[in-house]
């Protein structure tokens, strides 16, 4: 039955784009309708089709009935959320426009809304990691109130209006700890990622300035460490890690640091070896050297600066590949150890609040919104980073 109407809906949403395509023809006489193949015209009509069904559900979960609008909660929340942000980064684009040096206006001017977006989100990740412990209502380890209290606040509903989040299993406040974990994971992807880039890039252009017996040997041993799948390496040493930590689990988040350190420096070393090689030959490199300048002047005044955006470009990539990596492993248990906050673990421990989605979508929320608060950086940051490999590339010229 399923794909009966699955089919009945794309042979009508074809025949609409071929009315569209001759209409367009007919009426119109625009070249654009003119050349426009069947498959684009049918694309519109699919795009028309999912906005309508996203229109329909948003409704459906204002005005219909009680026991169905809560069915599209999360639907409800995802496109307010969607045009609160498309909002908020368009605001923040025009006051970037109107207030600040000259040089900070001109950028906005030639910043797309995604890009005025994602600084945005970054900016306030920043802060509140940086002001966690006062902008945090309660501690990240402090046990305040009954457990397993709504979002919300509504008591009625099973809130609490002192805690809007709610709190999780044993009490603790579910908005402190968000807060906290902005400090915790975000802080610790930043400086995993920093190290990474410090090891992997001064080796990689090591190699491609020296190459020889340095070039192969590095380079065999990184071939070596990107045989085995990140994650499960990781894991391995992670449980190696543990041991050596015993009783102090702070150990146990330092040693991740190093671990993930090491595994991403591998990807950034194979990148920066292979730009390094295609610099080190060009005839400005060879004019340094015959004016006999040293390798550190070859490194970061010829090499460094003529690698900035494919190292930018990864720079992004690799934050994010951290970032969800590290909250892999709160989730998994051997990430950052309690009683640190961390967006992975709060996934792991109010996973459990997902099976009241069907008839209280509120209590469901909890592990949501840890999960939410990765994805947004996730998608801001590579928002950012498109925007300035693109600035860098000269291609809007």
């Amino acid at each position: 039955m399923i794909l009966a109407y699955l089919l009945i809906g794309f042979l009508g949403l074809l025949f609409l784009g071929w009315a569209l395509r001759a209409a367009g023809r007919g009426l119109i006489g625009s070249p654009y309708f003119r050349d426009m193949g069947l498959s684009v015209a049918f694309g519109y009509m699919l795009a028309v089709a999912l906005v309508a069904l996203l229109a329909w559900g948003y409704w459906l979960s204002r005005f219909a009935p009680p026991e169905i609008a809560p069915r599209y909660f999360f639907l409800r929340i995802a496109i307010e959320g969607l045009v609160l942000f498309a909002l908020a980064g368009w605001l923040f684009r025009a006051l970037g426009r109107t207030l600040g040096t000259a040089g900070s206006r001109k950028v906005f001017r030639a910043m797309p809304v995604t890009a005025a977006f994602g600084i945005l989100v970054i900016l306030l990740y920043a802060i509140v990691a940086i002001f966690a412990p006062l902008l945090a209502p309660y501690g990240q380890d402090q046990v305040l109130a009954t457990a397993n209290v709504v979002p919300g606040g509504d008591p009625a509903l099973g809130g609490n209006p002192d805690f809007p989040l709610g709190t999780d299993q044993i009490g603790r406040d579910i908005l402190s700890r968000l807060i906290f974990g902005a400090q915790n994971t975000v802080g610790f992807a930043f400086v995993t990622t920093c190290l990474a880039f410090l090891l992997g890039g001064t080796l990689g252009f090591l190699a491609a300035v020296l190459g020889g017996w340095l070039d192969q040997l590095l380079s065999r041993f990184v071939d070596v460490l990107m045989a085995i799948p990140s994650l499960i390496f990781a894991l391995l040493l992670m449980a190696i890690a543990s041991a050596w930590a015993g009783s102090e689990r702070w150990l146990l988040t330092l040693y991740m640091v190093v671990i993930i350190a090491v595994i991403d420096s591998t990807r950034v070393y194979r990148l920066s070896r292979a730009v390094g090689q295609n610099i080190v030959v060009m005839d400005y490199i060879e004019a340094a050297k015959l004016r006999g300048e040293g390798l550190g002047y070859l490194i970061f005044k010829e090499i460094l600066p003529n690698a900035y955006a494919p190292l930018l470009a990864e720079f992004g990539l690799r934050f994010c590949f951290v970032f969800l990596t590290i909250a892999a492993l709160s989730f998994l248990g051997v990430g950052i150890q309690p009683p640190l906050a961390d967006w992975g673990t709060m996934v792991r421990d109010l996973a459990a609040f997902i099976n009241y989605a069907a008839f209280a979508p509120q209590a469901a929320s909890p592990p949501l919104l840890a999960a939410g608060a990765i994805a947004l950086l996730t998608v801001a940051v590579n928002f950012v980073v498109d925007w300035m490999l693109y600035s860098s590339s000269g291609l809007k010229e």
